[in-house]
């Protein structure tokens, strides 16, 4: 389904691939979709584990160093 609305009750993620193609004027062929999807479920595993990271309340900002 290229640029279409999905039924209602489809995966979260299948929705949100579309919003994101849509938003962004890109078309998705069918079977580019499966290696999409796989790409953001790793990318979302890998920010939750930044997200549930826990820090200490003392923790600070790294400072900025240039050269």
């Amino acid at each position: 389904m290229t640029n279409e609305v999905r039924k209602a009750g489809s995966d979260p993620l299948d929705d949100y691939i579309e919003a994101a193609a849509k938003a962004l004027g890109l078309t998705i062929e069918e079977a580019w979709r499966p290696a999409v999807r796989t790409s953001l479920e790793v990318s979302l595993r890998q920010a939750r584990l930044v997200d549930e990271f826990p820090l200490p309340d003392e923790a600070e900002p790294a400072s900025v160093f240039t050269a």
